[in-house]
C-alpha cells in the first residue's frame, strides 16, 4: 500500500494554482483586482496569443517595498486580513493570498515594483515558482505584473486552452467587468500590439457605457438610483422592455464593486422583466448593489465568482 507524503512545495502550488488560474482571463481578473486594491488610477493591459504567451499589466498603484514584493509571492501572504474575523467583512477584491503564487508556479513570471517615494524598485523573476533573481528595477512608481509561457510546466492543462482568438475575447470581457465596475480607473487593452479601446476614467456609469457600448445602447438604458432601503442600495442601468441579449454578456451584476454570478440576482431580474423577454433572452443590465460587507460571504468560490447573501430575501 502506498504511503502518504507530503507534496513538494512546487507542486503543491501547481494544485493550488488550477483552482486559481483556469485561463488566460483568470490571470488577468486576478492581476487587475490586485491593481484596484492597490489604488491604481490608470492600468494598462498588454496580451499576445490570446494571452498564453504573454500577458502584462501595469498600474500606476501604491507599489510595494523589496520585503513586499517577496512575500507577495508567497502562499497566503495577503495585506488585507489578518484573522478569520476579516473573512465576515472582506472590503477588498482580493484577500486570500493565492493569486500571484499561483500564476507564478505555471509560468514565467516578471514583477517589477516601486513605491512613489522610493529611489529605486525591485525587479523579480521567477521560472515555474521558483525565484531566479531579484534586484533593483528602475520601472515607474507601480507595480507591473509580465506573464509568460502560461502553463509551460503543466502541459496537461496547456492543452486544454481554446483558441486565441476565444482567449482573447475572454480577457476582453474580464477588462469590461472590471472598467464597468470602477469608472473612476482609466484602463487600455492592447492585444499583439494593437489599441484594442482606451477608456479614460469617468465620473459616471452612464460615460463609462458610452465608452464601451456607444450612445445607442445607452440611449435605451433606465437609470436606477439608490432604490432599496437602509440596509441595501441598488444602483446602476436597466435595459428598456424589447431590449435583450442572446447571452448574459450585458446582464451584469456588481455586489460592493465586485462582479458576481448570483442565480438569486438572475432569477430576481428574470422575474422582474416577466413576458418582456422571450425564451433564451436575457436583459441587458448592470447593477450595483451596495449592503454592509458582513451581509455577504464571498469566500465561497476559489475565483471569488460567486458570493452568498446571508439574507437572500
Amino acid at each position: 500500500m502506498s504511503r502518504i507524503r507530503l507534496l513538494p512545495e512546487t507542486v503543491a502550488s501547481q494544485v493550488a494554482a488550477g483552482e486559481v488560474v483556469e485561463r488566460p482571463a483568470s490571470v488577468v481578473k486576478e492581476l487587475l483586482e490586485n491593481s484596484i486594491d492597490a489604488g491604481a488610477r490608470k492600468i494598462d493591459t498588454l496580451i499576445r496569443r490570446g494571452g498564453i504567451s504573454m500577458m502584462r499589466v501595469i498600474d500606476d498603484g501604491c507599489g510595494m517595498d523589496r520585503d513586499d514584493a517577496l512575500l507577495s509571492l508567497e502562499r497566503h501572504a495577503t495585506s488585507k486580513i489578518r484573522s478569520v474575523s476579516d473573512l465576515e467583512a472582506i472590503g477588498t477584491l482580493g484577500f486570500r493570498g493565492e493569486a500571484l503564487p499561483s500564476i507564478a508556479s505555471v509560468s514565467r513570471f516578471r514583477l517589477t515594483t516601486r513605491e512613489p517615494d522610493a529611489v529605486a524598485g525591485t525587479e523579480i523573476l521567477v521560472n515555474g515558482g521558483k525565484i531566479d533573481i531579484v534586484r533593483d528595477g528602475g520601472e515607474a512608481p507601480g507595480t507591473q505584473v509580465e506573464v509568460r509561457s502560461l502553463f509551460y510546466n503543466v502541459p496537461a492543462r496547456r492543452k486544454f486552452l481554446r483558441a486565441e482568438n476565444t482567449e482573447s475575447r475572454n480577457i476582453e470581457h474580464q477588462l469590461h467587468l472590471q472598467a464597468i465596475g470602477h469608472a473612476q480607473v482609466a484602463f487600455t487593452l492592447t492585444r499583439d500590439d494593437r489599441l484594442v479601446f482606451q477608456l479614460p476614467a469617468t465620473a459616471t456609469l452612464a460615460d463609462r457605457i458610452r465608452d464601451l457600448y456607444g450612445n445607442e445602447l445607452l440611449a435605451q438604458l433606465l437609470p436606477l438610483n439608490g432604490e432599496g432601503s437602509s440596509q441595501i442600495r441598488i444602483s446602476g442601468l436597466i435595459g428598456q422592455a424589447g431590449l435583450s441579449r442572446q447571452s448574459r454578456s450585458q446582464q451584469l451584476v456588481f455586489v460592493n464593486g465586485r462582479a458576481i454570478e448570483s442565480p438569486v440576482i438572475t432569477a430576481a431580474v428574470r422575474e422582474g422583466y416577466h413576458t418582456a423577454l422571450m425564451k433564451g433572452q436575457y436583459a441587458v443590465t448592470f447593477l450595483f448593489i451596495e449592503l454592509d460587507s458582513g451581509s455577504v460571504d464571498v469566500n465561497v468560490h476559489p475565483a471569488k465568482r460567486e458570493v452568498r447573501f446571508r439574507d437572500p430575501n
